[in-house]
């Protein structure tokens, strides 16, 4: 069990505080795994990390961004070569809805390039949604800021 003192330091906002730091965003991109003939996943993860960078809407140490494979799925009439493609973007609260709303239309523009080898072999469902993260139940420990300001 943390001491008082330590608790109070763990969610002050200091360093490697619990909920220290901006605004970060976490770009979570599942797809199904039959689209993986044709489309480069770690490409994805990089143009949309961009977006999300190129939009500023957060500083570059709290932008993450994955992509999670889902091997089992049904999509649409279940033709095999059908696929999705579901990017969610959290962030914390502070955005105006236009910013929101910029965030997504940018990740939705990068994926769908990223996809347009894609979709001559492949029924694709492309969706994004912008969700905001209640910072009262969220709990982290973070030290990526710290390590920045230690190489810079």
């Amino acid at each position: 069990m943390l001491a008082a003192e330590d608790a109070a330091r763990m969610y002050s906002g200091e360093p490697g505080a619990v909920n220290a730091g901006g605004r970060m965003p976490h770009i979570i991109a599942e797809y199904s795994a039959n689209l993986e003939d044709r489309l480069d996943v770690g490409a994805l993860v990089a143009d949309l990390h961009q977006a999300a960078i190129d939009s500023a809407v957060a500083e570059l140490v709290g932008i993450r961004t994955r992509a999670v494979r889902r091997e089992h799925f049904r999509v649409a009439d279940g033709n095999p070569a059908n696929g999705f493609v579901h990017i969610t973007a959290r962030l914390r609260r502070g955005r105006t809805a236009e910013t929101r709303k910029a965030l997504g239309q940018a990740l939705l523009a990068a994926a769908d390039r990223r996809l347009a080898n894609v979709y001559p072999a492949h029924g694709v469902g492309l969706t994004v949604e912008v969700h905001e993260i209640d910072p009262d139940m969220t709990f982290r420990r973070n030290t990526l800021r710290e390590r920045a300001q230690q190489v810079a």
